[in-house]
């Protein structure tokens, strides 16, 4: 499996963002996609998550409210739209696939990985 991530950039504290991952390769009937981040000398962590087989969505508490996971099945794409971003959401965010469908927030539950991509807000 192959995950390409996309859309990130420079934003000012407020505006928004929409990020892309783009699943191709191997598929898989069921299976989760999530979002971490990870900030400059600080760990990967959890953003949100979606189960293609289930369709359920599941967030960090740190941006409910603020983040909306969802996903496109005909174009095998994951977005994370992000809204009133702040200068804490800098980070590089990667997309990532389980393929056992686990509601999983810890980055080695996930065997695929994207590149990442930077989201830079500023203040």
């Amino acid at each position: 499996v192959q995950l390409q991530a996309s859309g990130g950039g420079l934003v000012q504290a407020g505006g928004s963002l929409r990020l892309s991952c783009a699943a191709s390769g191997r598929t898989f009937s069921a299976y989760t996609v999530g979002w971490f981040r990870q900030a400059p000398g600080k760990e990967r962590v959890f953003v949100a998550g979606i189960t293609w087989g289930a369709g359920s969505s599941f967030y960090a508490d740190s941006v409910k409210g603020r983040v909306t996971i969802s996903g496109d099945n005909a174009k095998n794409t994951v977005y994370l739209q992000m809204n009133s971003l702040k200068p804490e959401d800098t980070a590089v965010y990667y997309c990532a696939l389980d393929p056992r469908m686990r509601t999983g927030v810890a980055p080695r539950q996930y065997d695929y990985w994207g590149q990442g991509t930077l989201v830079t807000v500023s203040s």
